[in-house]
C-alpha cells in the first residue's frame, strides 16, 4: 500500500503533536482530524468521498463528517485536490455547482488559512481538513495518513 502522506503523529505532548520528518517530497499538505477522533488513516478514495460529501458519516459511527476546505486559489488546496480528489480545483468547483443546482448538497466550509482550518477541526470532533505540510498542528488535532 503506497502512502500519499508519510506523516504520522508520533507523540502528543502538552506542546502539541510531533510529526515524523519522513514525508514524500511532493506531499505539500497533511490531512487532519480532531485528536478525539479514533481515525488514524483513510484511503485516498475514502478521503475523496468525505470531501465530496459522497459519504455523509464516519465509518466508526461518530456522526456526520464535517469537511473543511481552504480557499480556491491556495497552493495547499491545489495540492490536496490533485493528490486526493484526482481533479482540478475548477473541476471540483463545477461538481459543487451541479450539486447545489440539483439540490443535492453544498460544498464544505472554506477557511482562509491553515490556522483557521486547525481551529475549526480542533473545535469540531467530526471535522476533517488539510493544511500545509509545514503548518504547526498543535494540540487538539492529529494528522492522519492517506493511503492508496
Amino acid at each position: 500500500m503506497k502512502s500519499l502522506i508519510c506523516a504520522l503523529v508520533l507523540a502528543t505532548t502538552s506542546g502539541g503533536a510531533q510529526l515524523a520528518s519522513a514525508r514524500q517530497p511532493d506531499a505539500d499538505f497533511v490531512v487532519v482530524v480532531s485528536a478525539s477522533n479514533p481515525v488514524t488513516s483513510v484511503t485516498r478514495d475514502q478521503a475523496s468521498k468525505l470531501f465530496l460529501k459522497k459519504v455523509p458519516s464516519w465509518d466508526n459511527g461518530r456522526g456526520d463528517v464535517v469537511p473543511v476546505d481552504q480557499p480556491e486559489g491556495s497552493p495547499v488546496r491545489e495540492a490536496f485536490t490533485k493528490a486526493v480528489l484526482h481533479k482540478s480545483v475548477a473541476a471540483v468547483k463545477s461538481y459543487w455547482q451541479q450539486q447545489i443546482f440539483s439540490g443535492r448538497g453544498v460544498p464544505p466550509t472554506e477557511k482562509p488559512s491553515d490556522g483557521d482550518v486547525l481551529s475549526f477541526v480542533r473545535s469540531n470532533p467530526n471535522a476533517i481538513g488539510y493544511v500545509s505540510a509545514s503548518a504547526s498542528v498543535g494540540g487538539g488535532v492529529k494528522v492522519v495518513n492517506v493511503v492508496d
